[in-house]
């Protein structure tokens, strides 16, 4: 009888390490870089802002000769915060007001399904092999900063990510998305 192999979830995952400042190399010798993007509010600007904005970010788009993928990862408005920020009233008349309103913003974020959107970038660039790591890196930095300027002349801010903990929350948050929860 064959023995059925088993692969870890290492060999699965795609990714070979995971660097700084949001860097990640594949196991296909590639690298990836992971933005945050803090959008604005299309729909408060002017018609003359949006289309100001919307000639900006096709700017963008025809600037550039590298692989993009955009994320946006959706998660339920957790109310719990403003819940408890609710202070204590001291009459019944007020309390009964007070749960009033705890009943009436849940069932309208339930209804609503109100929820918490974030928005990544994640840009490519493939270690040509006669170009050493260092080189490739550097020009993934050289393209977050000109991402980063396109954008903001949008009105968009782009977040790099530093830390190593939040390289990692991020891939979970990207391979386990039934588990969301936004990264702080």
């Amino acid at each position: 009888m064959k023995k059925k192999q088993i692969y870890s979830i290492q060999e699965w995952l795609p990714f070979e390490k995971i660097l700084d400042k949001g860097i990640i190399k594949m196991k296909d010798s590639s690298y990836i870089k992971i933005m945050k993007i803090i959008p604005i509010n299309f729909n408060l600007k002017s018609n003359f802002e949006k289309d100001a904005i919307l000639n900006s970010y096709k700017v963008f788009l025809k600037t550039y000769d590298f692989d993009i993928q955009i994320i946006i990862q959706s998660n339920k408005e957790d109310l719990t915060p403003h819940i408890s920020n609710l202070i204590e009233p001291k009459s019944e008349k007020i309390l009964k007001i007070k749960d009033n309103y705890i009943k009436y913003i849940l069932n309208l974020n339930k209804e609503k399904k109100s929820s918490i959107k974030n928005f990544y970038l994640i840009i490519k660039n493939p270690n040509i092999e006669k170009n050493p790591d260092t080189t490739v890196i550097d020009n993934l930095n050289e393209q977050f900063f000109k991402i980063k300027e396109c954008l903001s002349r949008c009105g968009n801010l782009v977040e790099e990510i530093n830390d190593l903990n939040e390289t990692n929350k991020l891939l979970s948050i990207f391979l386990n998305n039934k588990n969301f929860k936004e990264v702080k």
